[in-house]
């Protein structure tokens, strides 16, 4: 896209990767609706049908705005004072964009999450590495479709047509719509619980309500299993000592009402049971952790656009008659991905078992702190690369011609493309396990979105940083300029990126070490039956106003 953007709709560079970074950030915060639609009413099945549809008929306007001239502007080969689109061409775009990023609310969360329910992925002595493999899987599913789309569809849109390029996704998408509906009847549909907001927001309420109460002893905490039973069908969340305060929803006083014999539910706004209190505990243990992704996000939100305008200025041909197209250079991430994830099970994991004692080798967080070490490396290897091109242009005279090849080999950039793709292998895959692993069961969907509003609130601020650089960093010497990249500072930029990712790791790092893992009873035959709710006749140890 940023290609189409910046050769087809002429729009500058920095523009052009805003754009793109706000249709990234937009597609990447529906994801949140579409969950909480999943987890409260719809389900994920009729949630991901809707998203698919809202999602083709943008592919499909996508693909018509791109075939009708009208629709954007004339050609411009020299890169200079070039027409750019107009604002009805650029809205149409907009209007396309915005309905996959609505689409894409009901796809991304609903997805894994959905595949996750088709196997059993309650945790047990002996299968803790059971959803491990699942999301290796998963990603590894998704290596390959996207190694297809950089390689054969990226082919097209650089030599054939961009009709044809985005055509093929969108009958690609229309086909995958019917297969999914195809083997419906084949699928675990597991049944919403409710909104978990308001299961937040009851608990909030009760502690509140009950701010002066004393918790004299967290046995007498209020249970219910018939209550939670949808809500808790891996088993309940069991009790913890952080965020105290909280513990005060699960106390019964006088007035809770809470009768045993009865089919009548409690006042949820008044008492709640312990496994909703440690729903909200999970929330908010998992929210410091998940907000170091943001500033990850963030920091190279803009490299897949800046790095491929690097490619764009570089030789390119592996043969006399065949060049890459810049954007197939993140097939090099793509292959890193799926070697490294094979390679990570066979031969990483066995090694780390010996010294950890742990089933699954190395826990999520520590998969992620890794991930982010390893991804600073990439950064810095960025910025040396972009200063060894602007050299080799310097040295050819080349600084003032923007559209002329300089000649050093476009394969200087694909160590930083590996280093990326290892670095997902343990960030990307450590991250959206964490979110599922530790959240409740009910809000799997929701967990899903928060992986994805990492990378919202990422892009956002990382449209707001480039914008920052550019704008403040001069006219003359700009560190990010808008034709000629071999007038600009892009290593700068990439050092400063690596200023952010160093204060990041130090964050997370603080983070993922006071972090406790969420308690999980171990499901019983026994423990199936309904509880007898031991506060019924224990209400008078319990404190009131």
């Amino acid at each position: 896209m940023i290609t189409y953007l910046t050769q087809v709709l002429n729009l500058p560079l920095v523009k052009a990767s805003n754009t793109l970074t706000n249709f990234g950030g937009t597609s990447s915060f529906t994801p949140l609706i579409g969950a909480l639609i999943a987890d409260s009413y719809a389900g994920r099945f009729w949630t991901i049908i809707i998203g698919s549809i809202i999602y083709e008929l943008g592919m499909i306007s996508i693909t018509i705005s791109a075939i009708l001239p009208q629709l954007r502007p004339p050609p411009c080969p020299t890169q200079q004072n070039c027409v750019e689109a107009s604002h009805l061409q650029l809205w149409v775009l907009y209007v396309c964009l915005l309905l996959t990023s609505i689409g894409a609310g009901g796809l991304r969360p609903c997805v894994v999450t959905f595949a996750a329910d088709q196997f059993d992925l309650k945790k047990s002595n002996h299968d803790q590495s059971q959803s491990w493999n699942f999301y290796n899987w998963y990603y590894f599913c998704m290596g390959v479709a996207t190694l297809a789309a950089l390689t054969i569809v990226v082919y097209i849109q650089d030599n054939v047509s961009w009709g044809l390029g985005l055509g093929l996704p969108t009958i690609a998408m229309a086909l995958s719509i019917v297969a999914f509906v195809v083997g419906s009847s084949l699928y675990r549909k597991v049944k919403p619980g409710g909104s978990p907001l308001i299961r937040l927001a009851q608990v909030i309420v009760a502690s509140v309500k009950k701010r002066k109460v004393v918790v004299t002893d967290p046995a007498l905490l209020y249970q219910n299993r018939e209550l939670d039973a949808n809500i808790s069908s891996d088993g309940r969340l069991l009790h913890t000592n952080q965020f105290r305060w909280l513990d005060r929803a699960a106390v019964v006083v006088d007035g809770d009402e809470i009768n045993g014999s009865s089919n009548k539910l409690p006042n949820l706004w008044r008492v709640a049971t312990v496994h909703r209190v440690e729903e909200l505990k999970c929330i908010f243990r998992m929210l410091p952790v998940w907000a170091a992704g943001i500033l990850l996000i963030t920091s190279h939100s803009h490299l897949g656009s800046f790095t491929i305008q690097q490619a764009r200025s570089m030789d390119r041909y592996i043969s006399h008659n065949f060049q890459i197209p810049p954007a197939s250079l993140s097939v090099f991430t793509v292959l890193t991905v799926l070697m490294g994830l094979p390679l990570y099970e066979r031969i990483f994991l066995p090694f780390a078992r010996r010294f950890t004692g742990n089933p699954a080798g190395i826990t999520c967080l520590q998969r992620m702190g890794i991930g982010f070490a390893i991804n600073i490396v990439a950064t810095i290897v960025s910025a040396l690369v972009e200063i060894k091109r602007k050299a080799v242009a310097a040295q050819h005279g080349l600084i003032d011609q923007p559209t002329t090849v300089i000649p050093i080999s476009v394969f200087w950039l694909v160590p930083q493309y590996c280093l990326h793709g290892a670095a997902e292998v343990f960030m990307a895959v450590g991250h959206l396990e964490f979110l599922i692993d530790q959240s409740p069961e009910s809000m799997r969907s929701t967990a899903a979105a928060l992986n994805s509003l990492t990378t919202s609130f990422g892009n956002y601020l990382g449209t707001l940083m480039v914008s920052l650089v550019h704008n403040y960093t001069g006219n003359e010497h700009n560190w990010l300029p808008d034709r000629n990249l071999n007038k600009g500072k892009l290593d700068y930029y990439y050092w400063l990126v690596t200023g952010v990712q160093v204060l990041n790791l130090i964050y997370y790092m603080i983070c993922a070490w006071f972090y406790k893992y969420k308690p999980l009873e171990e499901l019983t035959e026994s423990s199936k039956e309904t509880d007898v709710e031991s506060a019924n006749n224990k209400n008078s140890s319990s404190t009131a106003n």
